[in-house]
């Protein structure tokens, strides 16, 4: 399993790049896609809407089951990536590219510092 060095991630499987500015991008890892298994279906928001770390965005749906999508961080959704919504399995096939789900401008950009750095990432999924 590969786990990008330069990104964040959450114990809920999410990850999060840092983008310009206040932006970051945020998709699922590519242990959640595989645990999943092939995701047929992602329902994402709306641009404009606000989020607040923890908070339900969307949800992911595969030919297992079906699993809610968490905000990483506070902040306004400003982009979604409609690809994966016309292709959901660019999630299995480049989680942590073509793949991503959505792009969060943040409230605060001291909200990453609680997310978890690739090792700890790592040891949460390998236990």
């Amino acid at each position: 399993m590969t786990t990008p060095e330069e990104l964040r991630y959450t114990e809920e499987h999410e990850w999060v790049a840092t983008r310009e500015g206040a932006l970051v991008r945020v998709g699922i890892t590519e242990y959640a896609q595989d645990q999943l298994g092939d995701v047929v279906f992602v329902d994402l928001p709306e641009v404009g809407k606000h989020v607040d770390a923890g908070d339900v965005f969307g949800e992911v749906e595969s030919t297992k089951s079906v699993s809610e999508l968490f905000a990483p961080v506070d902040g306004e959704i400003v982009a979604v990536n409609s690809a994966v919504s016309d292709s959901p399995e660019l999630i299995n096939s480049d989680p942590y590219g073509e793949g991503w789900l959505v792009e969060i401008r943040l409230d605060d950009p001291a909200g990453l510092d609680a997310l978890l750095e690739a090792e700890a990432y790592q040891a949460l999924i390998t236990g």
